[in-house]
This record gives C-alpha cells, structure tokens and sequence, in this order.
C-alpha cells in the first residue's frame, strides 16, 4: 500500500477512506470492474485482491494482458484529456475491495497536489516496464516459465518486504486464461512444480522461492520443447551460395 503523504495532502487516506467523488467496491471473484467499449468515467485503485486485464477479439478470443495487485490502479486511462471507451476488460480474479474514483475527482487532485501527481507518475513509468517485460514474456517464453511467472507474480516476489508465499485462491481455469494455454496444460506443470518442490498445494498454491529459479535461471530438468528457437538453424550450402549471389547482385545496383 502507498504511504507517501504530503505536508498538507494525505494520499494514503485519499486512497483509503471514501470521500467526495470517491467510493468502495466490493467484487467477487469474476466479476468486472468495467468491460471492453465502455466509456472511461472512473479509475479504481486496488485495496485488496488481485484482478486481471484481458482483451476479446472480435472472433471472442479472450487474451490476458497484466495481473494487478493490491497497490495498483484500475483503468488510469480515465483520466485522459479526452473521454475514450474501454480498450480492455478488468475482472476480478479473487474477491477484491476497491477505491472507485470519479474522473473528475483524480484530474482534481493531479492537478492541485505535487505529491499525489508525482506517486502517480511513478506508478504509470513501472506500469510501462511491467508491460514491456510481459510482452517479451509472451513472445519468447514457454507456457511452463509463463505459469511460473505468474505464480511468482501472484505472491508478490520482487516487492519490498517478505513475499506473501500462500497466494490468493485461483482456479486452474483463470492460470490457463491468464497465460493463454489450457487447463489440462496448467495441470500438467503444477504437478510437475510440486513433484520439484517449487511448489505446494492443498486448496490453496503455497509458492517456494526455488520457483524462481524457473524464471531467472531456467533450471527445469528438461527443455520444454514448446519454447521457441529465437537463433535461426545453420543453412545449407546452397542455400548460403544463393544468400551470396542475391546481396552480390544487390551491390551492383
């Protein structure tokens, strides 16, 4: 949770406690904090839980953008110059409390108070390197290093302070959505997690730190083979002389 707090401002209490232009929500588990094409009226900062951004294809092909934590804001595109539509889906993977603030409202405080502003800046260039290191996470790693990412994410390694192992309740079905493979997939690796000991669970997922050496050092006993070559393979002699003669011809134009 933030703690910052200016001389004449308390951000922690803006935050927390409900006021003009500000409101607590309470969500189940699958329930949206708003939906793809809406119009962008309200931001939302997470105060318990964890939730999810997902987009649909127009074909309905649902894709899982970023997890969120307790910490995090909930559609900041809402504060834009001009009001947009939803780009994407937010939903609550576990039960969730939320601040709900009014457009209006964050604009207002952006604009009057240093401190906020200056928290929200950071908050938004972290938000843009996460996005960066998911996608990269997509485009190069495996399903099986994808669910150890997440699971790591979920029980908030990385963050200061000690790592909350025993992470919030979550089906095999929303870590299958989450990281864009199937449920008899998700299966698959958590039992091998747990026959390796990075992982327990009985109800509910108890993470180990050795799961992280997944994820830094990919210390599996085997190469999953559905990770991606990014080296392309040595080619052929023909195939190098032609390479030879096309960049040769090239030059002599």
């Amino acid at each position: 949770m933030i703690a910052t707090q200016s001389e004449h401002f308390d951000i922690a209490a803006f935050l927390r406690d409900a006021g003009l232009g500000r409101k607590i929500i309470r969500l189940k588990a699958g329930q949206p904090f708003f939906a793809q094409g809406e119009a962008a009226l309200f931001g939302f900062y997470l105060q318990a839980g964890s939730a999810k951004l997902t987009v649909i294809s127009k074909r309905g092909k649902e894709a899982t953008l970023m997890l969120l934590k307790v910490g995090d804001f909930i559609g900041e595109e809402a504060i834009a110059g001009v009001v947009g539509l939803r780009i994407s889906n937010a939903t609550a993977v576990t039960a969730c409390t939320a601040m709900k603030i009014e457009r209006a409202a964050m604009v207002r405080v952006l604009h009057d108070e240093s401190a906020f502003s200056e928290m929200f800046l950071k908050f938004v260039l972290l938000r843009g390197i996460r996005t960066q290191e998911d996608l990269v996470d997509q485009l190069f790693n495996s399903s099986e290093k994808r669910l150890a990412r997440t699971l790591l994410l979920m029980a908030e390694f990385g963050k200061p302070g000690e790592p909350e192992m025993l992470i919030p309740p979550v089906t095999q079905e929303a870590l299958a959505e989450m990281i864009g493979t199937t449920r008899s997939r998700v299966s698959h690796f958590m039992n091998r997690f747990r026959k390796l000991g990075y992982i327990e669970y009985n109800g509910r997922i108890h993470v180990n730190k050795s799961l992280l050496n997944v994820v830094l050092h990919d210390q599996l006993p085997e190469q999953n083979p559905s990770r991606p070559i990014i080296i392309d393979p040595p080619r052929k002699p023909s195939e190098r002389a032609t390479s030879r003669k096309l960049m040769s011809n090239a030059g002599q134009h």
